[in-house]
């Protein structure tokens, strides 16, 4: 990501901010509208699941400009989602959820510039979810060395 879109990212986030919870809610909403199979994956209460998301948003755009800070969470983050039994694809239908949430929630303010700017950051943190899986993937399937010899 430039340091043009974190900071797109940012400042359209800030408009949204008061009412994230909402967001995240229509966020929801449209997610199993898109995939009713995703729907048994999570187990809390929507509004619950909804205020868990919100919070994870608050503190992965509020630290884009220091992508050190929210690595080992995020990359946590998608080795958990294997136990949810997350496929690649769903990763696909939460990265729309999200942009159509987005653009419900800001409106005109969620121009051209800004959906890539979220696209990016989208991609950056899914992309680091799923590598941070193939990671444990491989290292689960690696023989030990006493097995070697």
């Amino acid at each position: 990501m430039t340091s043009h879109q974190i900071e797109l990212v940012q400042r359209s986030f800030n408009l949204i901010r008061a009412d994230i919870e909402s967001a995240a809610m229509i966020f929801y909403d449209r997610l199993f509208q898109l995939d009713p199979s995703l729907r048994p994956m999570f187990r809390r209460p929507q509004k619950e699941q909804a205020r868990r998301l919100a919070h994870m948003l608050t503190v992965v755009v509020s630290s884009l400009n220091r992508p050190e800070t929210i690595m080992p969470v995020v990359q946590e983050l998608g080795r958990r989602h294997v136990t949810y039994e997350v496929q690649p694809q769903h990763y696909v239908t939460v990265g729309d959820a999200l942009l159509w949430a987005l653009q419900a929630g800001l409106g005109d303010a969620f121009t051209q510039e800004v959906r890539e700017a979220w696209t990016a950051a989208y991609l950056f943190l899914a992309s680091t979810m799923q590598r941070a899986v193939a990671e444990a993937e491989t290292v689960e399937f690696m023989p030990s060395r006493r097995q070697q010899a």
